[in-house]
């Protein structure tokens, strides 16, 4: 399939938003990428994606890659940072990208954060929430900015990421108190999904592998993308 239109993407230069790129692509979708630094642009541009140098951080940024005559039809962030980090791109980056999505008039908005965010902190060990919470906190504060933004959105948490092939077996569940691992890739490939999937509007949703589940969790309800 080709469009006109492009999927905007943040965070396309590392992990699961590279992850991301390649899917797309690979489903021929064209694909615009905002990039904080020109290392990864002779990369993603092999694979065809336009790129445009811009900090998520920046209002002008965002919006001079966003609001041009370039119409974009989905925006996909998986923008965000470190609890060391002293400003942490999580609320303010995704902020800037929702704000100018609204103005575009993009037909949806895919947001990645990760299990622990807003109602989902339980699923975490005690230890593990303590250490992530500076990030937690931006993350939920960037979900919420987007589920009162208006637009249609979907928001993905994966549980622990790990860098290798996709293996298929990923599942979606709106039960907050799931924990697991899931590779990279499967996640590149649940957001394409919920990207294709009407089911998958105005949801919050956590993935995981289903044989990475971390034991000792009861019986939960997996969501069905139609």
């Amino acid at each position: 399939m080709t469009n006109t239109s492009y999927i905007f993407l943040a965070g396309a230069s590392r992990g699961v938003g590279r992850e991301i790129a390649n899917c797309f692509t690979a489903q021929h979708f064209p694909v615009k990428a905002l990039l904080r630094t020109e290392a990864a642009q002779a990369e993603l541009a092999d694979l065809g994606i336009r790129t445009v140098i811009g900090d998520a951080m920046n209002v002008d940024d965002v919006e001079r890659a966003m609001l041009g005559d370039e119409p974009i039809q989905a925006v996909i962030s998986t923008v965000g940072g470190f609890p060391a980090d002293e400003v942490k791109p999580d609320y303010i980056g995704n902020k800037n990208l929702i704000d100018a999505a609204v103005k575009a008039g993009v037909k949806k908005f895919i947001l990645v954060t990760s299990i622990g965010t807003g109602n989902s902190a339980s699923a975490l060990p005690a230890q593990t929430l303590a250490a992530l919470k500076p990030v937690l906190i931006e993350k939920n504060k960037a979900e919420q900015h987007l589920i009162k933004s208006g637009l249609n959105y979907t928001i993905i948490r994966p549980g622990g990421l790990i860098s290798e092939p996709a293996t298929g077996n990923a599942i979606l569940t709106e039960d907050t108190h799931v924990i697991g691992s899931i590779h990279r890739a499967d996640v590149a490939q649940i957001v394409y999904r919920c990207f294709k999937s009407p089911s998958a509007n105005k949801k919050v949703l956590s993935v995981v592998d289903r044989n990475m589940i971390y034991p000792g969790l009861p019986g939960f309800m997996e969501f069905k993308l139609k």
